[in-house]
Parts: structure tokens; C-alpha cells; sequence
């Protein structure tokens, strides 16, 4: 375990979030803000070309089936 040093209006936010996310702890607020920051960053990466990106079809296998 260890201790991090917030301002008292970060503290009284965080209680806030707890109560409004019905989370246990506040390390619960972190971890939760820290996972959908960690997928966000995924979905921004791994979709940067989600508009131009087409189903694979049978031509685009390059091996021969016969």
C-alpha cells in the first residue's frame, strides 16, 4: 500500500465520484478512470482506420484453393 498526495478539492471530487459511482474506495474511482483511459487509448489506436478498412473477400487470401 502506499500514499499519494492530493489537494483537499481533489480528495473532496474523488469522494464525490465514490458516492455518485457507488464504489467501494476511491483507489476503486482510479482504477476504473485508469482502465477507461486504457481503452480509450485502445479504441483511438486500433481504429484509426475504421473507416476504411472493407471485408476480406476470397481474392484477398493470395493461396490457392483448388
Amino acid at each position: 500500500m502506499s500514499t499519494i498526495k492530493v489537494s483537499r478539492s481533489t480528495l473532496e471530487e474523488l469522494e464525490t465520484l465514490r458516492k455518485a459511482m457507488k464504489a467501494k474506495s476511491i483507489e476503486e474511482v482510479i482504477r476504473r478512470f485508469l482502465i477507461e483511459r486504457r481503452k480509450k487509448s485502445l479504441d483511438e489506436m486500433f481504429g484509426i482506420d475504421k473507416e476504411k478498412i472493407k471485408p476480406f473477400t476470397e481474392e484477398d487470401r493470395g493461396e490457392d484453393r483448388s
